[in-house]
């Protein structure tokens, strides 16, 4: 068995993790992170392992991706003391804006952020958000920030689900997992 990356949030995710069969359909096996968010311990232990990873990557800045990356996003941010911009769904925030569009399994989405009020250029942003699975939403964050000028200094997330091809869409970009997929790497 490997040792874990962050012994202290695999263990908090191992208390409180909830899985729900056949969610959102028939095989699949959803791990529901509402009971650890909900318990500070295992909250607390998220964040400070995301944190770690977001320093590690020299992050400036925090990218919290619409929905759940927001609760983590600003968190680890506020852990770090910096700041955080808020990649959100289509429609959400007021013009004028910088949008990225993306093809889903079922059809397109959006991501936006303001094209004013806050400067991006050369920024090191790291990107924080709940699940690694396709990848599309975290490649549309990062080509939309890149577009603003940003950079992309990594990405962290809580779980990933493997065999969705999200790894291999990130490419060569830095990419760390709280929760490996793997029981023999937790």
């Amino acid at each position: 068995m490997a040792t874990p990356q962050f012994p202290e949030a695999v263990a908090a995710l191992d208390r409180t993790m909830r899985y729900v069969k056949d969610f959102p359909e028939p095989g699949v096996i959803f791990q529901d992170l509402t009971p650890a968010l909900a318990d500070a311990r295992a909250f607390h232990e998220i964040v400070v392992a995301l944190a770690r990873v977001a320093r590690e990557y020299g992050a400036e800045l925090i990218g919290g991706l619409d929905a759940r990356g927001f609760l983590l996003g600003s968190a680890v941010a506020y852990e770090l003391g910096l700041g955080v911009v808020a990649i959100r769904k289509k429609g959400k925030l007021p013009p004028p804006v910088v949008r990225e569009e993306y093809a889903l399994e079922y059809g397109k989405a959006c991501l936006e952020v303001p094209a004013e009020g806050m400067d991006l250029a050369v920024r090191r942003v790291v990107l924080i958000d709940d699940v690694l699975a396709t990848g599309g939403t975290l490649v549309a964050a990062g080509s939309l920030l890149e577009r603003v000028g940003a950079v992309v200094a990594g990405h962290a997330v809580v779980l990933e689900v493997p065999g969705l091809g999200g790894r291999e869409k990130l490419g060569d970009g830095p990419l760390t997992v709280v929760y490996p997929p793997n029981p023999e790497d937790r």
